[in-house]
C-alpha cells in the first residue's frame, strides 16, 4: 500500500529495513501494542460514564405504542433533542464522545484480531481478579500506557479518579485527549525523553513492559509505524502478522436486523476486510486515523497545520450521519408516539468537534452545570413530586409502585453507611456487576474460538445498566460508585437465586423467605448470566436457543435508549422460561435483582422447570405446568407464582413487599 493514501505519516525509523533477526521481537511489540490499545480505549469508558451520570438531571421510560410509565420520572439524565441548559448540554456532549469511545474500542478490538491477538477486556493492566477497577483512585496519576501527569506542568495536580463534572475531572479529560503538540509543550522537560518512543522500540524485549507513548495520538503512530516495517530479506512484518480469520464484530455500521437499519457512519469501516491482504491494511491505518481524529483532531490539523495552527476539526468522513442515528435511535413520547431521536441530536450535533475540543467545551460552562451532589444538598430528601411530570395523573389501578413509594425507597438508600445493608458498597458493586457483564462477555465475544463453538452477542443490556445504577448511587448518595472494590466470586455448584424471596435452593422452611440475590450474581444481560435459576426482569427468553440477545433485534435496548421492551422480548408464539426459574444459563432474563417497576409488554406463556442436584451440578427438570402471563403484568408477582407452583407453596401468603433496592432500580436495566 502507498504510504500517501494515509492521513497520518509513517515516522522516518519505520521506513528504514531491519534485520530479519528482529522479526519475533518486532512481532511481538506490534502485538503488545495492539492490546495496549484496546486497554486504552476501555479504560476511558467507566470513567467518562462515570463522570457522565454525576450531571443531575431525570428520564423517562419509554416505547413505541406503550404508556406504562406515562408521567413518570426516573433518576439519571439522558441525551435530549432540544438541550435548553447548561447541564442538558453538557451530557448531550460527554455522551457523544462515550459513545465514540466505545466506537474507538470496536476498531482496537477488530485491529487486534486481524494481526492475530485475541484482545483481553479483563487483564490485570485494569483490572483486579474480582473486576475491581484498579486504574482509577484518588492517588493515581498514570493514564495507562501513556503517561504519568506529575511528569506535566499543566496536569501535575490531577488525580486519575472516578468523580463529578468539575474542573479537575475536566482538566483529566483533556490530559486523555491531548493533542500530540500540546503534549509535548506540557512534560517537563527532563521527563520529555520518557516519552514518544521511535519505533521500532530500541532493546525493547518481549517480556517488557511498552514505554509510555504520551498521548493517545502516539501509540498509534507507533502502531502504524510497526505495520510498516520491512526487512532486509524483503519480507514485511505486516505479512507475517496478518491473520485472515481473526474475529470482527460491529454494532455501528452493522444493518442487519430492523433495529438498526443504517450504517451509522458512512465515510469508512468500522471493521476490517480480512479477505485481501492490502485491503485490510489500508482499514488498519483508516481505523486509526479515525479514532486520532475524532479524539484530538489530530489527522486534519497535521494536514493544514502551516495554513491555521491549531485548528481542531474532525473530517467529515470520520463524522456519523444523522439519518443513520435517527433511523437507528428513534424516541418515543411516554404515550408511545414517535418524537425527535435525542441520541441523534447528542451524538450529530458534538462529532464534527474532536473529544478535546468537546471537553473544553465542557469546561468552559463548569459554573453552570449543576451535579447530584450539589442537588441532593440544595433540595434534601426526594419526594413524589421529584418523580412525576407536570401532567402526571394519579393511576390507582397501575401495577408500579406509587412516586412517594419510591421516593422513600430512594432516601431510605441514603442512610447512613454504617447501617446493615450498605447501600454504598452494594450500589457500588452493582455497578461493577453490569460493567463485568460486558467485560467478562466481550473476552468471549471477540475470541474467534469461543465464537465459533458458543456464539454470544454484544450484552447491550448491561451496558445500559451500568449507566442506569451509576445513576443512582449518584442520585441517592452525590458519589460516585466505587469500583476498586470488586465483586466476591461466585461458589461453584451453588443455585442461586435472582430475585428477592425466590430462592429454589432454600430448605423447606425457608423457602419464600425475604432474602434478596447475593450482589455477586447482579447482572443486566443473560449474556452475563452464568447459572440457572437467575433469570431477571421481563425480557424472558424462548426456551430453546440459549447464548444472549440477538444484536439484530435490540434497538430498544442500546445505551442511551431509555425504553421497555427490545430486543429481548422476541414474543411470536412461542414458549419462555419464567423470570429465575430459567432451564440453564443463557436462558435467564435481563435484571437481577427484578425493578418493582418492571411489567411485561406483551402476553406470553411460560414453562416451568424444578432444580435437581447430581454429580456434575444442578439441572433443570421440566415440571410439565405452564404459567401465563399478560400485558402490564408485574413481572416479579410473575416471577413470585413461578415460584409458588414449582416449589409447591399452596399457602396464600402476599408477594413479599420490595426492597428499597428494588424501588430504587428502573425497568429495564
Amino acid at each position: 500500500m502507498s504510504e500517501t493514501t494515509l492521513l497520518r505519516q509513517v515516522s522516518p525509523s519505520a521506513k528504514v529495513p531491519r534485520d530479519p533477526g528482529n522479526l519475533t521481537v518486532d512481532k511481538a511489540a506490534l502485538r503488545a501494542i495492539a492490546q495496549a490499545a484496546v486497554e486504552v480505549e476501555l479504560f476511558t469508558i467507566p470513567l467518562y460514564l462515570t463522570t457522565l451520570y454525576s450531571i443531575q438531571g431525570m428520564h423517562q421510560l419509554t416505547s413505541q405504542g406503550n404508556d406504562f410509565y406515562k408521567g413518570r420520572l426516573w433518576p439519571g439524565a439522558a441525551t435530549t433533542a432540544r438541550p435548553r441548559n447548561a447541564n442538558e448540554k453538557a451530557f448531550n456532549v460527554i455522551f457523544s464522545v462515550l459513545i465514540q469511545e466505545m466506537l474507538h474500542l470496536q476498531l482496537a478490538s477488530n485491529m487486534a484480531t486481524a494481526i492475530g491477538v485475541t484482545p483481553c477486556f479483563t487483564s490485570s493492566a485494569l483490572q483486579s481478579r474480582t473486576h475491581g477497577w484498579t486504574c482509577y483512585g484518588p492517588d493515581i496519576t498514570v493514564i495507562p500506557h501513556i503517561i504519568d501527569l506529575r511528569d506535566t506542568n499543566t496536569y501535575d495536580g490531577v488525580r486519575v479518579n472516578l468523580g463529578p463534572v468539575s474542573r479537575e475531572q475536566m482538566q483529566l479529560f483533556l490530559a486523555i485527549e491531548q493533542p500530540e503538540a500540546d503534549a509535548r509543550r506540557d512534560i517537563k522537560k527532563e521527563k520529555l525523553a520518557d516519552y514518544f518512543p521511535k519505533a521500532p522500540f530500541e532493546h525493547w524485549k518481549i517480556g517488557d513492559p511498552l514505554p509510555r507513548f504520551g498521548t493517545i495520538g502516539w501509540l498509534y503512530q507507533c502502531y502504524l509505524d510497526y505495520l510498516h516495517l520491512e526487512y532486509t530479506n524483503g519480507t514485511r512484518l505486516w505479512d507475517e502478522v496478518y491473520n485472515a480469520n481473526g474475529q470482527q464484530n460491529d454494532l455501528f455500521n452493522n444493518f442487519d436486523g430492523p433495529g438498526h437499519p443504517m450504517r451509522e457512519f458512512m465515510g469508512f469501516e468500522t471493521t476490517i476486510a480480512l479477505t485481501y491482504k492490502d485491503i485490510a491494511f489500508q482499514q488498519m491505518a483508516d481505523a486509526m486515523d479515525a479514532i486520532t481524529d475524532q479524539g484530538e483532531g489530530s489527522t486534519l490539523k497535521e494536514r493544514v497545520r502551516a495554513f491555521a495552527l491549531n485548528l481542531q476539526a474532525v473530517e467529515e468522513r470520520y463524522r456519523s450521519s444523522l439519518p443513520a442515528l435517527r433511523s437507528d435511535y428513534p424516541n418515543f413520547t411516554d404515550t408511545g408516539d414517535l418524537t425527535a431521536s435525542a441520541d441523534a441530536t447528542a451524538r450529530f450535533s458534538n462529532d464534527g468537534r474532536d473529544h478535546f475540543d468537546r471537553f473544553s467545551e465542557v469546561l468552559g460552562s463548569i459554573d453552570s452545570i449543576v451535579t447530584w451532589e450539589a442537588w441532593l444538598k440544595q433540595h434534601g430528601p426526594w419526594t413524589a413530586a421529584d418523580l412525576v411530570t407536570v401532567d402526571y395523573v394519579p393511576d390507582t389501578a397501575s401495577r408500579i409502585p406509587a412516586p412517594a413509594e419510591i421516593a422513600g425507597a430512594l432516601n431510605a438508600l441514603a442512610g447512613p453507611i454504617s447501617e446493615d445493608p450498605d447501600y454504598y458498597t452494594l450500589l457500588s458493586q452493582a455497578t461493577i456487576g453490569a460493567i463485568a457483564g460486558v467485560t467478562t462477555v466481550l473476552d468471549h465475544y471477540w475470541s474467534a474460538s469461543e465464537q465459533g463453538s458458543s456464539p454470544v452477542s454484544f450484552p447491550f443490556p448491561s451496558m445500559a445498566g451500568a449507566g442506569d445504577r451509576t445513576a443512582i448511587c449518584w442520585a441517592v448518595l452525590g458519589r460516585a460508585p466505587d469500583l476498586a472494590i470488586g465483586l466476591a466470586p461466585s461458589v461453584p455448584g451453588t443455585l442461586y437465586h435472582s430475585c428477592q424471596a425466590i430462592d429454589y435452593a432454600a430448605p423447606e422452611n425457608e423457602r419464600g423467605t425475604n432474602r434478596c440475590a447475593p450482589v455477586q450474581v447482579f447482572h443486566s444481560c443473560r449474556g452475563s448470566n452464568g447459572c440457572s435459576a437467575q433469570g431477571g426482569c421481563g425480557f424472558v427468553q424462548p426456551i430453546v436457543g440459549g447464548g444472549s440477545c440477538s444484536s439484530s433485534l435490540v434497538a430498544d435496548t442500546a445505551i442511551g435508549m431509555r425504553t421497555f421492551g427490545g430486543g429481548c422480548n422476541p414474543f411470536a408464539g412461542q414458549h419462555y422460561s419464567a423470570p429465575g426459574d430459567n432451564k440453564c444459563g443463557g436462558f435467564g432474563g435481563c435484571a437481577v435483582p427484578i425493578s418493582a417497576s418492571q411489567l411485561y409488554p406483551k402476553d406470553g406463556v411460560m414453562d416451568l422447570y424444578r432444580f435437581e442436584r447430581d454429580g456434575s451440578g444442578w439441572k433443570p427438570v421440566p415440571t410439565g405446568e405452564v404459567l401465563l402471563f399478560k400485558c402490564g403484568d408485574n413481572v416479579h408477582d410473575v416471577a413470585w407464582a413461578a415460584y409458588k407452583k414449582v416449589m409447591g407453596l399452596q399457602d396464600t401468603r402476599p408477594v413479599p413487599a420490595p426492597t428499597p433496592l428494588r424501588l430504587a432500580f428502573a425497568p429495564s436495566t
